[in-house]
This record gives C-alpha cells, sequence and structure tokens, in this order.
C-alpha cells in the first residue's frame, strides 16, 4: 500500500522493540525518526532512512522540540509509534508515589503529550496513523504488577476513546498487544521491586517471588516458548502501517491470544485461582 505519510515517529529505541521497528521500518523505506533520551545508545541505528532524535517521553518540552524537527524536514509526523516504556514491579501498598507518578509519567501521560503534539499536522495532512504500544497486561492483570498494568488498561482505554474522535480526520490508532517478548523485560521489571523495609515486611516474600517468577517466566518457563523476540513485534507493526484499513488490535504472539483469551472467559475467582497457583498470596503468617 502506498501512504501519503511515511515519516515515522518511534520512542523508546535504545533496545527490543523499538530499535527492531525502526531497523525494519528503515529499511523498507520509511522516513524513520528514532529516538531516545540518550543519543549514544542508538548512534547504531543511523542509515540515509534513519534519523536520530533525543527524546524524553516525561519532558514535554523534549516532545515539542522533536515533533518540530519531524514536522520541519517532513510537514507533519505520518506515524507515531509510542513504543517507550517500562513495569514498575512490587506489591501496590510497597511502591512509594514518586515511582508511580514515573511509571504513569512514562507509559501513559508521555505517550499522550506526544499524541496531543502530532494531531494537529496529521490533522492538516488528513492522514496518521498512531501506534500504541500496549500489552496482554492492557487486558489482564498478575500480582505484584499493579501498576503496569492499571498503565496499560489506561492506554487501552485512551485509545479507545481517540480512534473514535480522529477517525474522522483521516488517523487510525492501532494498539499493538504483545505476550512474553524476549527483551531486557524482565529483568529491568524485577529490578524494579521495592527493597524490603521494617512498614513492608508483611510483602518481602511475595515481592522477591514476583521477581523470581517474572524472571522465570520471561528466561526460562513454559510460557516463553509460546513467546517471541522484538522481531515479531515489529513485523506486525509493519502489517497495520501498510494495510488500508488497520485492525483496532493485535495481539503479538501465541502467549498473548492463550492469556488475554482465558482471561476473558474466566470469571474472576476462577483467575484469582490459577494465579495462586504461580505466586505467594501475602497474608498473616
Amino acid at each position: 500500500m502506498s501512504v501519503p505519510g511515511r515519516a515515522v515517529l518511534i520512542t523508546g529505541c535504545s533496545s527490543g522493540i523499538g530499535r527492531a521497528t525502526a531497523e525494519r521500518l528503515a529499511a523498507r523505506g520509511w522516513s524513520v525518526y528514532a529516538t531516545a533520551r540518550d543519543l549514544a545508545s542508538i548512534q547504531t541505528l543511523a542509515s540515509p532512512n534513519c534519523r536520530l532524535l533525543r527524546l524524553d517521553v516525561t519532558d514535554p518540552d523534549s516532545i515539542q522540540e522533536a515533533v518540530a524537527v519531524v514536522e520541519d524536514a517532513a510537514g507533519a509526523v505520518g506515524v507515531l509509534i509510542n513504543n517507550a516504556g517500562y513495569s514498575q514491579s512490587g506489591a501496590v501498598e510497597t511502591v512509594p508515589m514518586d515511582l508511580v507518578r514515573t511509571q504513569f509519567e512514562t507509559n501513559l501521560f508521555g505517550p499522550l503529550g506526544l499524541i496531543q503534539a502530532v494531531l494537529p499536522g496529521m490533522r492538516r495532512a488528513g492522514w496518521g496513523r498512531i501506534v500504541n504500544m500496549s500489552s496482554m497486561g492492557g487486558k489482564l492483570t498478575f500480582p505484584g504488577a499493579g501498576l503496569y498494568h492499571a498503565s496499560k488498561h489506561a492506554m487501552e482505554a485512551l485509545s479507545d476513546a481517540l480512534r473514535f474522535e480522529v477517525r474522522g480526520f483521516g488517523v487510525d490508532v492501532i494498539v499493538v498487544e504483545p505476550g512474553i517478548i524476549t527483551t531486557g523485560f524482565a529483568s529491568a521489571a524485577a529490578s524494579s521491586v521495592p527493597a524490603g523495609t521494617a512498614s513492608e515486611g508483611p510483602y518481602d516474600d511475595f515481592n522477591s517471588a514476583v521477581a523470581v517468577v517474572t524472571q522465570m517466566v520471561y528466561e526460562g518457563g513454559a510460557l516463553r516458548r509460546l513467546g517471541g523476540g522484538p522481531g515479531a513485534v515489529a513485523r506486525v507493526i509493519e502489517r497495520a502501517l501498510e494495510a488500508k484499513h488497520p485492525r483496532a488490535r493485535y495481539p503479538v504472539t501465541a502467549s498473548a491470544r492463550l492469556l488475554m483469551t482465558a482471561r476473558k472467559v474466566m470469571p474472576d475467582g476462577a483467575w484469582d485461582a490459577f494465579l495462586r497457583r504461580q505466586f505467594p498470596q501475602p497474608g498473616p503468617h
């Protein structure tokens, strides 16, 4: 499909899905603007079709500056891929509010700021595509990752409302829902678990188990065989961008399809019982 706006702004390109997507789209002729907080981390992405920009999604000035660069060069951001994000792990009671705010600044408020920044140009052009990176975690929740899941549930809701609001301007909103993807996600999530303190003692064993289970699922568990690499997500994103009429949602990997279907059909009590087989449930000892 020939599309009118081939300038693609991608966040979080230093590794994983963002890097794989930038490489794939640049190799196929898209004009890619790969971004990261640290330009040194993406130097190897530079190519005739891939320009590098510093962008911190938690900094409104940084957002405006990056969008302005693309608009000056291309007239408008044709495609925004909101990929930057991470998982803040830990029992809800134990995570300090400053870390909660940082989770939402990165996973929700930053992407929203970018959406608001690129939409005027997309509306002027009469075409655009906004790809919001959600997760199977936007449709289900694992214990010990409630804050991450809350940010992804919010991204799903935001995308649903936005899809209706901008379709009449020629802008499509696409949600990508990866399952288990073998990147540095697991290690980062496990290391984000708050350290135990006297006041957090009731959750110490639980938080430790969350870190272990997260590592195991992504790096050696049975579900890992139903996962995939960052390239699998990049291929799905490319397919969505090339589609004449893209779908609203694209699950990626068998693990995403399996677990989201299970959560959809299982009553809450049955889901909780399933989780108790995977995680120790906090309580008095």
